[in-house]
């Protein structure tokens, strides 16, 4: 990087300082402010989840019948905590709000290649949030599909199903924006001697995620088309009734949605690779493996669609094929810990929050993994297909992967988006809730899954009791550590001594400019002249 600091900025007015009054803000092309619009709609939406969630866990404390809730309400806040938690949070978090913030600043550029196209992203996603939150309190009862709405169920049920397919699907076209914009900024704008080889991790990580938005997205909005195409015309598409193939329906939802899953969490791997070798005072290890596995992942993670079917019915040998690629997509993602071990090995390690949170996505992802293996193993898939064992590896891979992989990238640069310092103590004793609580929650599920307990259940057999309490203590221990963490980001905001330029030694482009930065990023495009992480 540049050893010169006479691009760096230092005299110019802070972003936020550019204009005043809310139009500022939701008509804005800065891609600063856009990625600090998606930060806050899309907490303020993580917080609605998550009590979802939580209501959800505390219903399970008593068994058999109801006790905060009925079973129809139980199944709408069931499908709408996914809609929310998959859709509005971990889909578009980080590529949305730090992709948004920081890479133009990280590859040398002053904007995104479409800066209103940008903000025409975050007002669809404004609109698919609103549809969403609509069909909670429009005159039909809530959907009650759960996030994949299966058809023909979907087809059939009496509730507002249409409107929550329509969100999902005008959330897809803030997603292709997004994508289409990366790419582009990620090609053309560039900053004389920012090649490929030079580009930071978090970059290459939003490039190829930004490829999967672009080309797996139109598929689930085509398929939520046709669904509501055949519900409002009744169009014999997807209910076998009318003649139409549900089967085809989950391998058209499923193309789409395990990509989607790289889409959750190639960008925190992203984030990831950017805070190890801050706070391990090291190269990372392995900058080309880390780049391939990247690519590597988006493309093999769109081949294993099918281990979602594999008790669908379809035929024996595209069972084991899909179970293949199941185990063959691990190969990238096993290169990328090991790359983060041996960053992290004979480093100089500081345990900073960061880094705590990067240390716990490596576990909680890793668990993940593993349990991922398991299920993409035919025999083994049979037993514990729709179980709690399912649930328990989708969360963590989804919330131990992509949410904490956020709330790393959260605390690495809070100081460089609102030029304050959070209390580093306060921060520590909630990521030791988070982790703990999350543990307690989820884990429980495999045993659970394993002995046999379904998902999606409003009752449950008397042997489960325990472990069901078990989880449901751990929500409550999570959630503590959710308010914590808020609580101190918030004061800071407000209290927070002042951040410098490069509070915690960074060495890619965003750590050279003021904290928070500048309207136009830089006084003159920089000239790069090394690859980012050489640590001296």
């Amino acid at each position: 990087m540049a050893e010169t600091l006479k691009w760096n900025s230092s005299g110019a007015e802070s972003f936020y300082r550019t204009g005043r009054g809310l139009f500022s803000w939701i008509f804005t092309v800065d891609h600063k402010r856009i990625g600090i619009l998606y930060l806050c709609s899309i907490l303020s939406l993580f917080v609605l989840g998550v009590s979802f969630g939580f209501l959800m866990r505390l219903e399970l404390i008593t068994r058999p019948g109801p006790f905060i809730m009925s079973a129809q309400t139980y199944n709408s806040i069931f499908t709408l905590h996914g809609v929310i938690m998959l859709f509005l949070f971990i889909i578009p978090a980080t590529p949305s709000v730090f992709g948004n913030f920081f890479l133009p600043i990280m590859i040398g550029a002053r904007d995104v290649s479409f800066p209103k196209l940008n903000i025409l992203s975050w007002w669809f996603y404004v609109a698919g949030a609103s549809i969403a939150i609509y069909s909670l309190v429009s005159g039909w009862a809530p959907p009650d599909t759960g996030w994949t709405f299966y058809a023909p169920y979907s087809l059939r049920t009496g509730t507002n199903v249409t409107l929550g397919l329509l969100a999902v699907f005008v959330l897809g076209l803030s997603s292709i924006l997004t994508g289409i914009n990366f790419v582009t900024t990620t090609h053309r704008l560039r900053a004389p001697g920012m090649s490929w080889r030079r580009l930071p991790l978090f970059v290459w990580t939003l490039y190829a995620t930004a490829w999967v938005q672009i080309i797996a997205t139109p598929v689930l909005g085509v398929t939520f088309v046709l669904v509501m195409m055949e519900r409002v015309f009744g169009i014999g598409i997807f209910d076998p009734a009318k003649g139409g193939d549900p089967i085809m329906y989950q391998h058209l939802f499923w193309i789409y949605s395990h990509p989607a899953v790289y889409i959750m969490i190639l960008p925190g791997m992203g984030v990831i690779s950017e805070i190890l070798p801050v706070f391990s005072r090291r190269t990372v290890f392995g900058y080309s493996a880390i780049v391939y596995s990247s690519l590597g992942i988006a493309g093999v993670g769109s081949l294993v669609w099918g281990h979602h079917m594999f008790i669908s019915g379809y035929s024996y040998t595209a069972g084991v094929l899909f179970s293949f690629f199941t185990f063959m997509v691990a190969i990238p993602s096993a290169i990328k810990v090991f790359n983060w071990v041996g960053t992290m090995y004979k480093g100089s390690i500081k345990l900073d929050p960061p880094f705590l949170y990067a240390l716990a996505f490596i576990f909680l992802f890793s668990i993940g993994g593993l349990t991922g293996l398991i299920l993409g193993t035919l025999s083994v898939n049979v037993h514990l297909h729709d179980t709690y064992f399912v649930v328990g590896h989708f969360h963590y891979v989804k919330f131990g992967g992509g949410g904490f992989a956020f709330f790393a990238g959260l605390h690495y640069w809070f100081p460089k988006m609102f030029g304050r310092l959070y209390n580093k103590a306060r921060a520590t004793v909630a990521w030791f809730f988070l982790f703990i609580g999350f543990n307690m929650l989820y884990f429980p599920m495999f045993i659970l899954g394993y002995e046999g307990m379904p998902r999606r259940y409003y009752n449950y057999l008397p042997q489960y009791h325990g472990l069901q309490v078990v989880s449901i203590v751990g929500s409550w221990i999570l959630v503590a550590g959710l308010i914590l963490m808020f609580g101190n980001l918030v004061y800071a905001l407000f209290k927070g001594e002042k951040a410098g330029v490069n509070p915690w030694g960074g060495e890619t482009l965003e750590w050279r400019i003021p904290s928070p930065p500048p309207a136009e990023n830089f006084e003159r495009i920089p000239v790069i002249e090394h690859r980012p992480y050489e640590y001296k």
